[in-house]
């Protein structure tokens, strides 16, 4: 325990975002430096608890309380080889991750949490500074060959753990660039992609091999990839979009939330010049109140939209903890994210029953009414209908499953009762041979559970293929805890 009073006598605080009519302007991160000293006084309110149940709320079972207790003593170097032995990523979940681990944070049962999430990020942050990430090579080969499907958090994490355990590993994915979500799904804001940049260079001098713009099952087939490979990891993410089946629903200007987002992305890697679907000069409406639609959220206020609205048919999250969310479980609260500071309307209790044509296909209106709970659901409040301005709709609801392309009928996995590939305590699917990691097992989650299934699958394919058990195995993905 590095400040014994330290939680008695040093008060929480957080970066301070910048000020938002200047990072509108452009999309870099959204935080201002956080001062050394004041991050080391931060992890210095940590209480090296007896039983830390910021492990409980981290799947990747983070040595929180000995990397905080590092930082406070000044040994840097030390604490991120703690915090890599755990998390293979910890610059993608200091950025992306909500930090269930801090609201599982025994402070935060009478008190504000401890930073765990500020100081991770600056761990890694000092640790590239510093020249002390480098890459990990394994000493010796296995000669196995393991193809990775998908290279989101929970692909990278698999392969990253594969190869330094001595395979030949191949990441496959569809996109033109490596990364899934965390290339084309996060914005730049959230995310400078800098920092998965460094990470994939990283990798590929510890020997992994990256195969953008091949789509498995087509440009690869299935037979290719069985007979060429001794074990495949499917990480292909939960990327069905949830849609809407309100009237108008085929007019132009609705897009799922991942048809928009990558194009301001593209525009910032400098592929293009203007994004095909833009919020330039619109109004847009954002139907659904989470992460997805925050981002497009933030990206909306820096293409210039003349005004944007988020709904939600839920209602307003109380603004603490109820009796309903009891620590040290992830509390459902009113939360307000850097987006939301920027501008836009909330709206709560609503629901959409139709979109408007403006006579040319397209749409020019939403129409919704509010809403409360009754015995079948949500009911409509009768004379709450109104309509509102809508050039561009954005669907943000949340995924349902991976894709039931060709690579998941020609392999011949099962799914489960939610549609996503079953799996058993190894990761493996009901295929010999062909493991499941991430979104596409478990289904729509969080990052900090994607890197964790990635290394525990990994775990699972290194013992088939080598009848060891050496790589860590963070979660049992019979698990479906949501944070």
């Amino acid at each position: 325990m590095g400040d014994p009073k330290g939680f008695l006598t040093t008060p929480r605080e957080t970066p301070v975002r910048r000020p938002v009519d200047l990072r509108l302007m452009d999309w870099r991160e959204v935080y201002e430096e956080f001062p050394k000293d004041h991050l080391e006084k931060q992890a210095g309110r940590c209480m090296n608890c007896g039983i830390p149940f910021c492990h409980q709320g981290c799947p990747l079972g983070n040595l929180i309380p000995e990397w905080n207790d590092l930082v406070y003593r000044h040994d840097w170097r030390e604490a991120i080889e703690r915090l890599h032995a755990t998390n293979n990523f910890p610059e993608f979940t200091g950025t992306l991750c909500p930090a269930p681990c801090e609201a599982a944070c025994v402070l935060a049962i009478n008190d504000d949490a401890v930073t765990i999430k500020q100081v991770e990020v600056e761990i890694i942050d000092r640790a590239w500074d510093e020249g002390w990430v480098t890459p990990v090579v394994a000493a010796t080969r296995t000669g196995k060959k393991v193809a990775v499907v998908g290279s989101g958090p929970a692909g990278l994490a698999a392969a990253q753990q594969l190869t330094r355990a001595g395979h030949d590993v191949v990441v496959f994915e569809r996109a033109d660039r490596i990364g899934g979500l965390l290339r084309y799904g996060i914005p730049e804001f959230k995310m400078e992609k800098a920092r998965l940049d460094r990470r994939l260079e990283q990798m590929q001098a510890e020997g992994t091999h990256f195969r953008a713009s091949v789509n498995v099952g087509e440009d690869v087939t299935v037979e290719q990839l069985r007979t060429e490979f001794d074990a495949v990891v499917l990480a292909g993410g939960s990327t069905v979009g949830r849609d809407i089946p309100a009237a108008g629903r085929e007019l132009q200007g609705i897009y799922q939330a991942m048809e928009f987002l990558p194009w301001a992305n593209r525009v910032q890697q400098g592929d293009l010049e203007a994004p095909e679907i833009t919020a330039e000069g619109k109004h847009v409406v954002i139907i659904g109140g989470g992460d997805t639609g925050a981002d497009c959220l933030g990206t909306s206020h820096r293409q210039g939209a003349a005004s944007v609205t988020q709904l939600e048919i839920m209602p307003t999250p109380p603004e603490h903890r109820t009796d309903g969310m009891p620590w040290p479980t992830y509390p459902m609260v009113y939360r307000v994210s850097s987006a939301h500071e920027e501008g836009g309307e909330r709206l709560f209790s609503v629901n959409t029953t139709e979109f408007v044509d403006d006579g040319t296909g397209k749409v020019k209106a939403l129409r919704l009414v509010e809403v409360k709970r009754g015995a079948g659901g949500f009911e409509a409040v009768e004379g709450t209908e109104r309509e509102i301005p809508a050039d561009l709709v954005l669907l943000a609801m949340g995924f349902v499953g991976p894709e039931k392309g060709t690579l998941i009928s020609e392999l011949g996995v099962e799914l489960d009762e939610r549609g996503n590939v079953s799996r058993d305590q190894s990761y493996m699917s009901s295929v010999d041979g062909v493991f499941v990691a991430g979104d596409m097992g478990r289904g729509q989650s969080l990052i900090v559970w994607a890197i964790a299934e990635g290394r525990s699958a990994a775990a699972g394919v290194d013992a088939y293929l080598t009848g060891r058990d050496v790589l860590p195995r963070p979660i049992n993905p019979t698990d479906r805890q949501i944070a």
